[in-house]
């Protein structure tokens, strides 16, 4: 089994190397697993539960003061399950993998995601909080007025930022803020035979409330077919409007190995849209690939061989 990790396209993180520590236990849990699909959900669980990173416990905190998880995993039979708007749910990878192996479905949101996830035994209803998305939160002074005065407050807020952490506008943003925009979390597998991708994420950090980006898009925040597995963290809006995991497998499709096709799929997203992202992948001859045009994304491997 050889897996690879990432915890998010973002700004340099505090404490990097307690950090990585969490990427490298995520990478080695992963590789304990027997499959690919197993391996991914297994690794991504690790960072879900990890306050490090924005998926799961420490997400991003949305208008109206709640948190919601999504989360999208994928095999190379083109096997899918995405969940996406669960408040209260740590590992939104779990039921995104009971859609794709419990249900005829691709994709269950909100409150039926919700109950999906309590009725094969997944945990709801987890304090996702941590110490730094409350003192985030107790700073601000959300408005009480509805989706009209929330929409209002978080145009002034929500913009996506460029490498050097400045906003559309050109104003500096808070780096702790700018972290728990693009923390999400992902991992591929190979084991020889089988590919398998994973994503998660908390969203971005004062959208509307019910916003979802795309990390549970297929071919967007994640994507597997025969050739390759992806991952992709950044942007969401904007990794969502170009593919940008399935424009990585493509590459791949036309010949180029993992690292190369990252890449140029990374140069042609910041040509298309001027945003940050980051993506991790591995192709079917177990090549692995990791490009990213932001301050930083870290990674981890991991192999059982």
């Amino acid at each position: 089994m050889q897996l690879l990790v990432h915890g998010g396209a973002g700004s340099t993180p505090e404490e990097p190397e307690r950090r990585r520590q969490v990427l490298e236990r995520a990478a080695e849990t992963g590789t304990e697993r027997p499959t690919p699909v197993g391996a991914v959900e297994a690794a991504v669980g690790v960072l879900e539960s990890s306050p490090r990173f924005n998926a799961g416990v420490g997400s991003a905190v949305q208008s109206d003061g709640r948190i919601r998880t999504d989360a999208g995993i994928m095999t190379d039979d083109r096997s899918v399950g995405a969940a996406c708007s669960m408040p209260d749910v740590e590992h939104a990878v779990e039921v995104a993998r009971l859609v794709m192996e419990e249900t005829p479905h691709g994709f269950v949101s909100g409150e039926h995601a919700v109950s999906l996830a309590e009725a094969f035994g997944v945990e709801t209803g987890v304090d996702l909080w941590s110490e730094r998305t409350r003192e985030k939160w107790a700073d601000l002074e959300p408005p009480s007025g509805g989706t009209e005065s929330e929409l209002e407050w978080i145009r002034e807020r929500y913009g996506r930022t460029d490498p050097d952490g400045r906003d559309e506008e050109g104003t500096e943003v808070d780096a702790d803020a700018a972290d728990l925009d693009h923390d999400t979390v992902g991992a591929v597998a190979f084991d020889g035979e089988a590919l398998a991708a994973a994503t998660s994420t908390g969203g971005r950090w004062l959208a509307l409330a019910g916003r979802v980006g795309d990390v549970p898009q297929v071919g967007s925040g994640f994507y597997c077919c025969p050739s390759a597995a992806v991952s992709a963290t950044g942007a969401g809006e904007d990794i969502a409007r170009v593919t940008l995991s399935k424009r990585v497998a493509g590459h791949v499709e036309r010949g180029l190995d993992a690292d190369a096709a990252a890449e140029l799929a990374i140069e042609e997203f910041a040509e298309l849209t001027g945003a940050t992202a980051g993506v991790i992948a591995i192709d079917a001859r177990g090549r692995l690939g990791s490009a990213y045009n932001s301050d930083g994304m870290q990674t981890a491997r991991a192999t059982d061989r």
